[in-house]
């Protein structure tokens, strides 16, 4: 199976983050798997001339196509030309190309949450007008409408997250050419349930914290950062904390929270990303399935039975107090 891989507005930080899949790297795994690039801007040696011809030979026809990338979201403007972005040496824009070449390929992926929903290069006032693939922040329809399928039957598959995985990019494709990708591998958004059914919240090694309510108050102090610093990891999709970064890291291992860049608008969340809205006291946004109640009755009995060394080490920046010895019973 071939991939034509476009970069549309964004910061081509989904592209870095693929370069750094690992055990095998990321070329190395394609190849092995059967699948190769038909075209990549940063990837492929081919330019100019050459890719021009390429591009025109898929959208007739001549060229078949199996699996369309755009990585980036889509920039509508000026007044719905699209000109903001123009493909350089086509005169045409990136908007027309995506439009054109979408429908002849068997799947589409929106690689990373711009291209997904419009993420970052949306936020604010959005003078350039950019949209996802097929979702307008929240709500579907985007450059294409709601109802609109690929060749194979299936949405816009949309492996969200700023930036994506590097695995989360190579197990979708992986599965696209096993044949193993269906309608009811996607969850609600159109993202590949194989990572989007565990929260990030799973497997973070601030979970003890969280269970007593022991609160860090300022950044990469141990605690959990939930009551304070803004993290919603109990809240967002992503096994970051199963799967891990770069072999071992996430977000919140590195004392930063979760801002939950897998899920639409997350970049305007109407609060500064490390500061945790409250009503009362309360924080605003709540575990996912948890209802208000049970949590203030969760937490103030938590909070009542924290122990000394994790009230204390939960406000510092390394393991203050250590774990209690006990003797072997006789």
């Amino acid at each position: 199976m071939n991939i034509l891989w476009l970069q549309s507005g964004g910061c081509g930080g989904c592209t870095m983050s693929l370069l750094c899949a690992e055990d095998p790297n990321v070329l190395d795994l394609l190849d092995g798997a059967g699948l190769e690039f038909l075209w990549h801007p940063s990837l492929s040696e081919a330019t100019g001339a050459e890719v021009r011809r390429m591009l025109d030979a898929v959208a007739t026809g001549e060229q078949r196509l199996d699996i369309l990338c755009v990585e980036g979201s889509i920039l509508r403007g000026p007044n719905g030309t699209g000109r903001y972005h123009l493909l350089a040496g086509t005169g045409r824009s990136m908007m027309e190309w995506v439009r054109d070449l979408a429908p002849k390929a068997q799947h589409v992926i929106a690689v990373g949450t711009c291209a997904a929903y419009g993420g970052m290069t949306s936020a604010g006032e959005n003078l350039t007008d950019a949209v996802g693939l097929q979702y307008d922040g929240g709500h579907a329809g985007g450059l294409f409408p709601a109802k609109w399928r690929s060749q194979s039957g299936l949405p816009v598959i949309n492996v969200a997250g700023c930036p994506t995985h590097p695995d989360w990019v190579t197990e979708t494709l992986l599965l696209l050419k096993a044949g193993a990708l269906g309608n009811d591998d996607l969850d609600g958004l159109a993202r590949p349930r194989f990572y989007a059914d565990t929260l990030v919240h799973h497997a973070c090694t601030k979970n003890e914290f969280y269970e007593y309510k022991a609160s860090a108050e300022h950044l990469c102090e141990m605690g959990c950062m939930m009551e304070h610093l803004g993290c919603v990891g109990t809240q967002a999709v992503g096994d970051c904390n199963t799967r891990g970064w770069n072999g071992a890291n996430s977000c919140t291992r590195a004392g930063y929270p979760c801002i939950n860049c897998t899920a639409p608008e997350f970049e305007e969340p109407g609060h500064g990303f490390t500061e945790t809205p409250k009503f009362a006291g309360i924080p605003v946004g709540l575990p996912t399935d948890m209802p208000k109640a049970w949590f203030m009755a969760l937490a103030s009995l938590s909070k009542a039975a924290t122990p000394k060394r994790l009230a204390e080490n939960a406000v510092s920046d390394r393991v203050t107090v250590p774990p209690t010895l006990r003797k072997p019973k006789p």
